[in-house]
């Protein structure tokens, strides 16, 4: 079971792992062992999420979500099978906790009198400085 936090909480039944041949260190015993990690999870039709948090998570992991609604990690950091499996477990731990609470809307603000008096202040010295460094036309 992956504990996300006190209302998430994810059972293995929902997680399917195959294992293959991993690249990498391991020296001979790399063509010997199956220690890549790869983790498949139904994220649409997971009833541990609510909907909310699986469409935001849709949303944000749109990439690495298949067509069917299933999401693809996979792990061969080590050279052993049941810490690539506990990797994988904490990918999605760290995706779900990112996506686990809503973004604030943004409110929008309005400018103070003072900063656009400020703003135009400081445009009108600009101008007249610009002004004063025009040719006349009387020197000549």
């Amino acid at each position: 079971m992956l504990v996300i936090s006190e209302r998430i909480t994810i059972p293995d039944e929902e997680f399917q792992f195959t294992y293959v041949r991993s690249s990498g260190p391991g020296g001979q015993n790399v063509n010997k062992t199956s220690s890549k990690a790869i983790l498949r999870w139904s994220v649409m039709a997971s009833s541990s999420l609510p909907d909310d948090v699986k469409q935001r998570f849709a949303e944000r992991f749109a990439g690495r979500i298949t067509a069917d609604g299933v999401l693809v990690l996979r792990s061969q950091r080590y050279r052993d099978q049941g810490r690539n499996v506990s990797d994988c477990f904490e990918k999605l731990k760290c995706m779900l906790l990112e996506v686990l609470v809503p973004p604030k809307t943004r409110r929008p603000t309005r400018s103070t009198r003072a900063s656009r008096e400020r703003r135009l202040q400081a445009k009108h010295r600009k101008s007249t400085s610009k002004q004063m460094r025009r040719f006349t036309g009387s020197d000549t």
